[in-house]
């Protein structure tokens, strides 16, 4: 029998978005389109796969089964046909999506697009959020070339690369009435604080970390990003506990100062992750490997 290969990209879009609508999107075709294709995939594997309800379409037991089996084939397939191509990244022209939790997108997105201004002119980044769920990235579907941040329980279809080991430490404001240039335990505890939401998993880390040393701390207010903390901590006596890039980056403003933490609150991981399918495509290795050079070259 002769199969449409095809198709089968676009059983995977359905099989991942469980939407025509989001599923014609992503693979630049029109509703009827797909749903023409649709079609022609049930009558070449022989079952309805896939079942609209209320909120989108679910798969059925075959399509549930094949799923798995196609994915792989065609993440083979790129890895075949990718391999063999070659990538200049001073003439090409191209985007990337890229999904970085905040930590990153303050600390090393900047670097990153510095980079490419230098090597890679051609070469775009379109940003999309981190939050706790990866799927929503768009990194497991594909769509998402990589995902920046703490990666946990990473679904089998990603690749996941570890960055560096991050530490923390703590801001006030440069006059702060009791702090000179250490802090201890007393004066962290006695202290209010700055928070960072979304809560992610750095949050959670940075909990863990307290609770291990016993350590109490008092939250005053909670900002939604990093870019916040900064203006909160100087016009107040509140302090902040951040990861150590970012307090070196805040080292800039005067009206800040840095100080260790009073105790050791341990490390927190910072990781990369990108679909099986590109792990030999020359375009995204080579985005990999700028990632990997920057974050050498800022925690040396």
């Amino acid at each position: 029998m002769r199969y449409d290969l095809n198709l089968l990209p676009i059983f995977v879009a359905l099989m991942e978005e469980r939407s025509v609508t989001r599923a014609a999107e992503r693979v630049g075709m029109t509703q009827p389109a797909l749903s023409n294709a649709l079609s022609r995939l049930r009558l070449m594997l022989q079952d309805q796969l896939f079942i609209r309800e209320r909120y989108g379409i679910q798969p059925t037991a075959v399509a549930l089964e094949l799923a798995p089996a196609i994915a792989d084939a065609l993440a083979k397939l790129d890895d075949t046909v990718l391999g063999q191509q070659g990538f200049n990244p001073a003439k090409a022209e191209r985007t990337f999506t890229i999904a970085p939790n905040g930590y990153v997108e303050f600390v090393l997105v900047p670097a990153i697009v510095a980079r490419l201004q230098q090597v890679a002119p051609g070469i775009k980044l379109r940003l999309t959020p981190y939050g706790n769920d990866l799927v929503e990235t768009g990194v497991v579907s594909g769509t998402t070339a990589l995902v920046l941040g703490r990666i946990v329980d990473p679904p089998d279809n990603l690749v996941v690369q570890h960055l560096m080991d991050e530490s923390l430490a703590c801001a006030v404001r440069a006059d702060h009435p009791s702090i000179d240039d250490t802090m201890t335990r007393e004066q962290f505890e006695t202290l209010k604080h700055v928070n960072i939401l979304p809560p992610g998993r750095m949050r959670a880390g940075l909990f863990q970390a307290l609770a291990q040393q016993e350590l109490k701390r008092e939250v005053a207010i909670s900002v939604t990003n990093f870019f916040a903390v900064a203006e909160m901590v100087a016009v107040t006596d509140y302090c902040a506990t951040l990861p150590s890039l970012i307090c070196k980056r805040l080292q800039q403003d005067h009206r800040l100062k840095i100080l260790p933490a009073p105790v050791d609150l341990g490390t927190f991981p910072v990781e990369m992750a990108w679909h099986v399918r590109y792990r030999q495509d020359a375009a995204h290795r080579w985005l990999r490997g700028l990632v990997a050079d920057i974050v050498r070259e800022m925690s040396a």
